[in-house]
């Protein structure tokens, strides 16, 4: 019987040593997991957004606006005073001070209420990034060993980063990096000792001390422990007193000011996917965004906006009518302005990259670009007669009659002409006689999805970007070379590693210099003489052509400037007729004017006003009539066969 009492005790001392020693594991593992998240410490951090020449336009976070802080940015003052009035003995101890606790509940116990608090930076930082507010012993007990764990792993140094850099100093602000420039508009190293004790002072109760409304309250905690310094023999007492009278100006400024925030949204959105943590990542992201013309592209947009709403009569709503302005670098295809329509607080939609609309007749060049290549000259004649043609469609037969916008044909009509005064009849008589197949060819390398395979795309039906049609454009802009629009420069890593670089995404040689040439200089005939007369820029030479669609639902204007390509669209956003005026050149072209003015006459006038015209390109002269050719665009031959069914033409 004894030796079973034995037995059983023995059995039940070795189970209870076996869940003591398994109890000891999971809590070492818990521990340990724990203090991984502060021995890792990698904080959400706020990435910053900058135009071309590093000026900030916004900070993206997600919960928590952080900018991170190396120990070695954190000015010594910060240090002192921190440690001044919340740890004085931290360099000291190893995580838990048991004098600062003895002492803490001896005035609290005297005073009847909490006054003191015996914890350390350690314990604090424990408490803040670990656990939770629970009072309990357990709490406590574990914060101890957490803090004791975390010293045995962490200099002093990087426990102090940690700590400055999640602590939360009101206003919006973790970190001590943020309430700087939140506060002060500094950086670090700009700080007085007076912002330094100030700031130090906010983390006990940021609410209370809020400089912004509470700044007395805010001063007096500051003067406190620039006191305790002095008494500590960290600063001389004439240092004292210079801090003590210092009155440190306090801004309200609100670091989630936004100040492009179509150009914010953009990038955020190109980013997400090789970036999914873009918010909180602490990047540095570089855009060719040049925020003078921002500006510009802003009021050119407004400009338009308020000219063709005045043009409306009542009974037509206004506010849907909303427009896109893209402004491009012709050389690199760097993205200098973009506006995403007329006001962001009633729309974030991105009309300049996320609308696909029909660009009507701002499509024309592409197609007579792709005839001058095959040969024709802008004195070719073409045909502008009425056709007829038939098709189907889901198993059933349609008649498409298209037609001129004025409702009436020339007959005849030299290429030039046909695309100054926008002839309809005469472009779809081009693409019958270049062939559709090589039309349709030449598109088929832009990217550009759902094509209709049919003559519509003559005319533009086809729906397609502000940003794509500046991919378009820049071929003509860029002597014949084609490139994709970059907004993002690069990207740096939270240390300041570039890990991204944007570099000029060349698409094609879509055609020749001379080539393009040809065609610069009919666009340019469109704005002086043609549809595009809206578009004129005192001093500067512009090319470009106006877009409408059937029954003025969009207009846009496409053209660029000796050194910039701009992209305009004016439109409902629900599909409906923009009303009187709203063709290509009455609502799209001014803000285009209104831009490149601006840009070449008053922001840049340094810049080149007028084209640069290839060696490859000549001219011939008869009469009045002077015309441009090349040896891919001869001048038109005077015959009289069978093979010229428009009869005789004199050369030029």
């Amino acid at each position: 019987m004894v030796n079973q009492l034995i037995k059983g005790s023995i059995l039940l001392a070795i189970i209870f040593a076996m869940a003591l020693f398994a109890a000891f594991i999971y809590a070492y593992n818990e521990i340990k997991l724990d203090a991984d998240k502060l021995i890792n410490y990698n904080p959400p951090t706020s990435s910053v957004i900058l135009d071309s020449k590093g000026d900030k336009i916004a900070y993206v976070f997600k919960g928590q606006h952080r900018l991170y802080a190396t120990y070695d940015e954190i000015p010594g003052y910060v240090v002192e005073a921190l440690v001044a009035i919340e740890d004085t003995r931290f360099f000291e101890h190893n995580g838990v001070n048991p004098d600062a606790i003895i002492r803490a509940a001896l005035r609290n116990y005297e005073a009847g209420r909490k006054v003191e608090g015996g914890s350390t930076l350690t314990q604090q930082l424990v408490k803040n990034t670990i656990l939770n507010n629970e009072r309990s012993y357990s709490r406590k007990m574990k914060e101890a060993i957490l803090s004791m764990k975390i010293e045995n792993e962490l200099t002093k140094e990087e426990i102090l980063e940690r700590y400055l850099n999640e602590m939360f100093f009101g206003h919006g602000y973790y970190g001590i990096k943020t309430a700087a420039k939140g506060y002060y508009r500094k950086e670090l190293d700009e700080l007085t000792l007076k912002e330094s004790a100030l700031l130090a002072g906010l983390m006990k109760a940021p609410s209370a001390y809020d400089p912004t409304r509470n700044l007395d309250k805010a001063l007096t905690r500051a003067s406190t422990i620039l006191a305790r310094m002095k008494k500590l023999g960290w600063i001389n007492h004439e240092t004292y007193l210079d801090a003590i009278k210092e009155i440190p100006t306090i801004y309200k400024d609100t670091l989630t000011q936004n100040i492009a925030p179509y150009i914010t949204d953009e990038v955020i959105r190109r980013m997400k996917k090789e970036f999914p943590n873009v918010r909180t990542g602490g990047y540095t992201i570089h855009t060719t965004i040049d925020m003078e013309q921002q500006k510009i592209a802003r009021e050119s947009l407004k400009y338009a906006h308020k000219k063709i709403v005045k043009k409306q009569r009542e009974k037509v709503a206004t506010t849907t009518l909303n427009g896109a302005i893209l402004a491009v670098e012709n050389k690199t295809g760097d993205i200098k302005a973009m506006v995403g329509g007329v006001d962001y607080k009633r729309s974030a939609y991105n009309r300049a990259t996320m609308m696909v609309r029909q660009p009507g007749s701002a499509f024309k060049p592409f197609i007579y670009q792709v005839a001058l290549d095959m040969g024709y000259n802008p004195g070719t004649e073409l045909t502008d007669i009425a056709r007829t043609f038939q098709y189907y469609s889901n198993g059933k037969r349609k008649i498409w009659r298209p037609k001129n916008y004025e409702g009436t044909f020339k007959g005849f009509v030299k290429l030039r002409e046909a695309l100054v005064h926008s002839r309809n009849l005469a472009t779809i008589n081009l693409v019958t006689e270049v062939g559709l197949n090589n039309i349709l060819e030449r598109l088929e390398k832009l990217n550009v999805p759902k094509i209709p395979q049919d003559m519509s795309v003559s005319l533009g039906n086809l729906g397609l970007s502000p940003v794509k049609m500046g991919q378009i454009y820049s071929a003509f802009a860029n002597g014949g070379h084609m490139i994709e629009p970059r907004l993002i420069a690069k990207v740096k890593s939270r240390n300041g590693t570039v890990i991204y670089e944007g570099k000029t995404q060349e698409i094609n040689d879509f055609t020749t210099p001379e080539q393009a040439y040809l065609m610069t200089d009919i666009l340019k005939d469109i704005v002086t003489r043609g549809t595009g007369k809206n578009a004129r820029v005192k001093g500067v030479e512009v090319g470009g052509k106006t877009g409408t669609t059937n029954k003025n639902v969009d207009a846009w204007f496409c053209g660029y400037s000796p050194t910039t390509e701009v992209i305009v669209w004016i439109g409902r956003d629900n599909n409906k007729p923009i009303g009187r005026g709203g063709t290509g050149g009455g609502a799209a072209a001014p803000a285009f004017s209104y831009f490149l003015n601006k840009l070449h006459n008053e922001l840049y006038k340094g810049m080149p006003k007028k084209f640069a015209r290839p060696e490859g390109v000549y001219n011939a002269r008869n009469g009045v009539i002077t015309e441009l050719y090349t040896d891919i665009s001869p001048l038109p031959i005077a015959t009289a066969s069978v093979n010229n069914p428009y009869g005789d033409t004199d050369p030029f």
